[in-house]
């Protein structure tokens, strides 16, 4: 009796374990979700919700197209000055775009992250129907209004020989935090332009 209540007891441990779902090795993601201490980042549509249950300082959802928006109504009532807030390039091309335009009218301090991975990660891994590259996505944010804009990469010295617009650079993904304290002290809304293949894909 005793051996079948240990049995009992260990199979209902099982059963009652959980594994909440996370980012796959090698995923940009793992990089691309950190903001520096002291810092908060909001979530929207995408695989990087799932950094709201991770140690990332993420917090909230929202609907596709509203990625950063929840900020708007938050700032005048709290004591923080700046917000990150992640976007990825399918969700961009889908509708974010709007949210970071309605981010610019709004005068709120924030800094979008778009992850330029070039996969629908979150659905399977799908094609993204947006024909622009990762320096278009920086001019087109450019002619928005975002000030400045720096495309993150693992690879610039693809973009050497390639002229980067005013208010652009380019960097290695290494000085992700270093970039990212810099942009948090400016006001108004900054850009990073994150490139890095889904890992699924490559």
């Amino acid at each position: 009796a005793k051996e079948r209540s240990m049995q009992v007891q260990t199979i209902q441990q099982l059963t009652e374990a959980e594994r909440q779902p996370w980012f796959c090795s090698g995923c940009p993601h793992n990089t691309s979700t950190k903001v520096p201490e002291g810092s908060r980042a909001m979530a929207g549509i995408g695989c990087h919700f799932m950094s709201i249950w991770m140690d990332r300082s993420t917090v909230g959802f929202t609907q596709m197209g509203g990625e950063g928006v929840p900020w708007v109504g938050q700032q005048p009532f709290s004591t923080d000055k700046h917000m990150f807030a992640n976007l990825g390039d399918g969700t961009y091309f889908h509708s974010g775009l709007l949210a970071i335009r309605q981010a610019i009218a709004s005068g709120v301090n924030i800094t979008y992250k778009v992850l330029y991975n070039d996969a629908v990660a979150m659905t399977g891994g799908q094609p993204v129907e947006m024909p622009m590259t990762p320096l278009d996505m920086v001019n087109q944010l450019l002619s928005e209004g975002v000030r400045p804009v720096h495309l993150v990469t693992d690879q610039p010295e693809h973009y050497k020989s390639m002229r980067m617009p005013p208010n652009a650079s380019v960097h290695h993904r290494d000085e992700l935090d270093s970039l990212q304290r810099t942009l948090r002290e400016i006001p108004g809304v900054t850009g990073i332009v994150y490139e890095q293949t889904c890992a699924a894909e490559l």
